[in-house]
């Protein structure tokens, strides 16, 4: 099996978040602050289901083979809704994580968070 060019790739990246969402009911942004949303893992799962692109490889490298990609399934809810929320706000600096984090409400963020902290 070949895989996908990176453009393919980053496309769907893009493409999938914003489908999830629109079938969602939609949470509206001040309801509550990440710090303080419950999260559903069962909505994170299908929300994450880009990340796998780069974060679920074996070896957790991406198309570039120098680049080292870190692990994010059983790392703490906290830390994971921190770091999307900081790349969502442009604290943190990554094209690629920040064009995916911008497309999340607080809500997804939670969600994906208690998904990808109860992997082993």
């Amino acid at each position: 099996m070949r895989p996908q060019p990176l453009a393919a790739c980053l496309a769907l990246a893009l493409a999938l978040p914003f489908g999830a969402a629109a079938q969602a009911e939609p949470q509206p942004e001040s309801a509550a602050s990440p710090a303080t949303t419950t999260g559903n893992a069962e909505a994170g799962r299908v929300l994450a289901y880009t990340c796998q692109g780069c974060h679920g490889i074996t070896g957790y490298k991406n198309a570039y083979p120098n680049y080292r990609v870190p692990k994010i399934g059983g790392q703490s809810a906290q830390y994971l809704t921190q770091a999307l929320t900081e790349y969502r706000e442009g604290k943190r600096k990554h094209p690629t994580m920040q064009a995916q984090a911008q497309s999340f409400s607080a809500q997804d963020i939670a969600d994906i968070s208690a998904y990808l902290s109860s992997l082993k």
